[in-house]
């Protein structure tokens, strides 16, 4: 458990009893740091970051000077600070709570290019403080999901589909999108590969280059092909796989295994969400 980022300029100095932290760092994301926080007394004196601050106030307010005004990020407000920008922080009021991300402008550049197909620039985030309920909401079920380390897929997917949003809609926009492909065939590949390793987890990057796509554009050609993200047809099979194992008389904790779930727990989540019934109730309607 660590207090700052270490690309910080900065240091925070020590922190409050009060004032609670967590760090953690993502490596197949250009070594993407992550930071959940607390700070009810903790000041932060200006500083700068190589890399971008995004993330979401969860509660309270996070109050910072950036090119000499005063922003107050309420609950649900994303704050996008770009690299090299002079910021400090503070708690307004009774303190606040957010999670935050600090992508690398190298991995940002290297989304967008490889989204768009052609050699852009960073991005550049024209407003430091937004209010966008649904966008924050987005950064928030995929800052969990990178916390959770479970399921790589899934929280490449939401972490992904963020920030090509959070560029579309706050740094300029995407330039023309890259030219459509060999989409079906892409998409027979996925398949494939996703039944070949059903049980092993796997991640955005690997399926990208088994595809031969970007991931973005995977996402958006998948779901069009299948009305599922990857991620999600993923569990499907694996619900479908551990739906036939039932009916050969594999007991649920033994299929959890089998089928590529964390454990018992998150299979019967996922059978009872897809089928209404837990393993258990769908083994004894079988007897």
């Amino acid at each position: 458990m660590l207090q700052i980022s270490p690309r910080d300029s900065v240091g925070p100095g020590p922190l409050a009893p009060e004032d609670e932290t967590y760090f953690w760092r993502v490596s197949r994301h250009g070594d993407l740091d992550c930071f959940t926080a607390t700070f009810r007394k903790h000041i932060f004196p200006p500083h700068t970051h190589e890399t971008y601050v995004i993330g979401v106030t969860l509660e309270g307010v996070h109050s910072y000077m950036h090119k000499g005004v005063r922003v107050r990020c309420e609950a649900g407000t994303i704050c996008f600070i770009n690299p090299a920008e002079v910021h400090d922080g503070s708690p307004d009021s009774h303190g606040y709570s957010y999670r935050m991300t600090y992508p690398s402008p190298e991995f940002l550049t290297a989304l967008l290019r490889a989204e768009t197909g052609r050699p852009v620039g960073a991005p550049r985030f024209r407003t430091p403080g937004v209010h966008d309920p649904e966008l924050a909401q987005m950064f928030c079920a995929a800052h969990r999901a990178l916390e959770g380390k479970d399921e790589a897929l899934l929280a490449d997917e939401k972490l992904i589909g963020f920030y090509l949003t959070a560029i579309e809609r706050y740094a300029g926009g995407l330039p023309g999108m890259i030219a459509a492909g060999q989409e079906p065939d892409a998409v027979a590949r996925i398949k494939d590969y996703l039944m070949a390793h059903l049980a092993e987890a796997t991640d955005f990057q690997t399926l990208a280059e088994q595809a031969g796509l970007s991931a973005w554009h995977l996402i958006r050609v998948f779901r069009k092909a299948t009305g599922l993200t990857p991620h999600a047809w993923l569990v499907d099979r694996r619900v479908h796989q551990a739906r036939e194992l039932l009916r050969a008389g594999e007991s649920p904790s033994h299929i959890a295994v089998q089928c590529g779930f964390a454990d018992q727990a998150h299979l019967t989540r996922s059978f009872k969400a897809r089928l209404g019934v837990t393993p258990g109730q769908y083994r004894a309607l079988l007897n």
